[in-house]
């Protein structure tokens, strides 16, 4: 891998977690939920994504840090990480086309997921009933964190 494919990659999935929660810090009032997506990669890296596996792993390990930052103001973050999910990304170059009939199936379930099966876990994070989470990572994985 070429040195500027990780510098890029971080400028790509890490960098914006900073500047964007630099700037929304102002705006944001006790109550608020800060939540970060990162990856399944950061449960069980694959060998052909070193940059996008440690670029997630350092999204998980800002988010926490960054959410005891903010417990004082009374701001929740926390962290999704999505398994293998159909994206328009997958099907338009993010997955070689030999990879895409076999998109998922290395889950424990067998299959995908599907966009609509993470909304269920932002909404909560977003929500009142989650007022007593902080810093915490939550896989959507099809059962990836389980091997």
């Amino acid at each position: 891998m070429p040195a500027h494919q990780l510098k890029d990659t971080f400028e790509v999935n890490v960098y914006p977690a900073f500047y964007l929660s630099k700037a929304a810090l102002p705006y944001l009032p006790a109550g608020s939920s800060v939540i970060y997506t990162a990856s399944a990669e950061y449960y069980t890296p694959n060998k052909m994504l070193l940059d996008y596996a440690a670029s997630k792993f350092a999204i998980v390990g800002f988010s926490r840090a960054f959410s005891k930052q903010v417990i004082d103001k009374g701001i929740r973050v926390n962290t999704v990480c999505p398994g293998p999910v159909w994206t328009p990304l997958e099907v338009s170059g993010g997955n070689p086309d030999e990879g895409i009939p076999v998109h998922g199936l290395e889950t424990p379930m067998k299959r995908p997921g599907q966009p609509v099966e993470l909304a269920g876990v932002y909404v909560f994070l977003a929500s009142n009933e989650s007022t007593y989470v902080i810093g915490e990572v939550y896989g959507v994985t099809g059962g990836l964190s389980n091997k």
